[in-house]
């Protein structure tokens, strides 16, 4: 037994608890960790810039916990994977299944290539509750709502499994010969702005379940409320971890159902319930990243305006609660929720630009760009997607702010040039008088910007749009 040798080929679950492709391998034997950073076969989603720093410190972090012994690939897998098995004697190789399409394509062709070489290969589940394919209707037919996906499918489906404990007194091999070390793989910008984000993030394992404590101490109690508030400590800020798989969603599933039996408990597990309703979106419809799911929404005269891209990219939209939001984006990598749909709305119905627009920039810059999370919610806000806001369905972001940062300390936050204006003024800034914008020192056009769009114009010219295509409002 100690004499055979298994590969264990991390990808997104960079953890050794609850590792079930990990804990395969220690059956075998010595293991081989791996990690091969594959951006040939992605095409256009090649992993995004912000996504690439947090690998960085997250390979760090998993090669710390391995005792130095992460082997480090860059290339295509079954490239890799050969070179490997013609120069090592392995018995078996490991891996926890990814769900992109093209990933899905790719683990086929070397799962196919490896067993012709008589060499034991298997794949596991150890990023989702459940597979995508296992929640269906009566019917045989995916879920297309939200709501009997979840209440009807998942909760009504087999127990998720239990999580595992991480393998102990393995011993952990090192190619020494082909490894790269994990600068070598580039991930880092040239200019590192990514040293900010330590101020916001601490990567890893350890961190992921030290923030989920956090959480459970300061953010849980009124979780369903309170996470509409940007400026309150009600969101779990796990998303990242959960991306990279520095902890499992069953991990999450059973500690906080452990913990309590109440509506906040509820909507956290649900929210994890969205995030497998979204792969199910994925896996069931491979061109969700590129098509809209409602045809009729192929035809929608979307504009093309780079001078409002670039503003609302910029935070510089002049309507706060957007540059709020993108400016959150900007310096830590995040963007709360409530947030997401604000800005999103403001791109896609106030600017009528399209919503790839949107994904493009969101999978670029956020630390938590996941394909199927980020397709799913832009064509939500779309409303071309899968149990889609009706695009008629458009937030003011006025009144957004209003409502969900009444005393401003989130606009605050991220625009110190609207400080000292009173919150009366602090959402709209154009409509207050002169002498109070003098008083706050702000001159809009110069210390900030003038409003890019009326909202009320532009949103009538979103029906409008919507009306052209031949649909009614109610």
């Amino acid at each position: 037994m100690a004499d055979k040798l298994a590969i264990h080929w991390f990808r997104q679950d960079l953890r050794l608890s609850d590792n079930p492709a990990l804990v395969h391998a220690a059956k075998i034997g010595r293991i081989l960790p791996i990690y091969i950073l594959d951006d040939e076969t992605a095409g256009k989603h090649r992993m995004g810039q912000a996504s690439r720093c947090w690998l960085h410190h997250s390979l760090r972090s998993l090669n710390e916990s391995l005792g130095g012994k992460l082997s480090i690939y860059q290339g295509n897998p079954q490239t890799i994977l050969n070179d490997i098995l013609k120069r090592l004697d392995v018995d078996a190789i490991f891996w926890n299944r990814c769900y992109e399409p093209w990933r899905i394509d790719r683990d086929a062709l070397i799962k196919e290539t490896i067993a012709r070489k008589n060499i034991a290969v298997e794949s596991f589940n150890g990023s989702l509750l459940w597979e995508p394919w296992a929640i269906k209707k009566n019917d045989g037919t995916h879920y297309k709502v939200f709501t009997p996906f979840y209440r009807k499918g998942c909760l009504q489906a087999s127990e998720p499994r239990q999580p595992l404990s991480a393998p102990l007194g393995v011993h952990y091999q090192y190619d020494s010969q082909k490894s790269l070390n994990i600068d070598q793989l580039g991930l880092l910008p040239t200019i590192r702005w990514d040293k900010q984000l330590e101020a916001h993030w601490n990567i890893g394992e350890d961190g992921a379940h030290g923030r989920l404590q956090k959480f459970i101490g300061s953010g849980l109690v009124n979780y369903k409320e309170g996470r509409n508030f940007p400026a309150k400590p009600f969101v779990s800020r796990l998303s990242p971890h959960i991306h990279f798989g520095e902890i499992s969603p069953n991990q999450l599933w059973y500690l906080i159902r452990t913990l309590a039996d109440n509506k906040d408990v509820d909507h956290f597990c649900s929210e994890l319930g969205w995030r497998e309703f979204s792969y199910g979106q994925l896996y069931n419809n491979p061109e969700l990243p590129f098509k809209n799911l409602q045809q009729k929404f192929d035809n929608f005269p979307w504009t093309e305006n780079q001078e409002y891209l670039r503003a609302w990219q910029e935070g510089q939209t002049g309507v706060p609660m957007v540059d709020a939001g993108m400016r959150e984006l900007w310096q830590t990598g995040y963007m709360h929720n409530r947030l997401r749909m604000i800005v999103g709305s403001f791109l896609v119905k106030n600017l009528c630009l399209h919503w790839h627009h949107g994904e493009r920039w969101f999978w670029d810059t956020l630390l938590d760009a996941d394909l199927a999370i980020n397709s799913t919610g832009w064509q939500w806000i779309a409303g071309c997607g899968a149990d889609a806001a009706p695009f008629f369905r458009i937030f003011n972001p006025v009144t957004q702010g209003l409502k969900f940062d009444p005393d401003g300390d989130y606009i605050r936050r991220y625009i110190p040039e609207l400080t000292k204006l009173p919150n009366k003024y602090l959402f709209c800034p154009w409509e207050a008088p002169e002498s109070i914008l003098q008083e706050a020192g702000v001159s809009l056009g110069r210390t900030y910007p003038q409003p890019i769009v009326d909202i009320k114009q532009s949103r009538e010219a979103a029906l409008e749009a919507f009306r052209s295509l031949g649909q009614r409002l109610p």
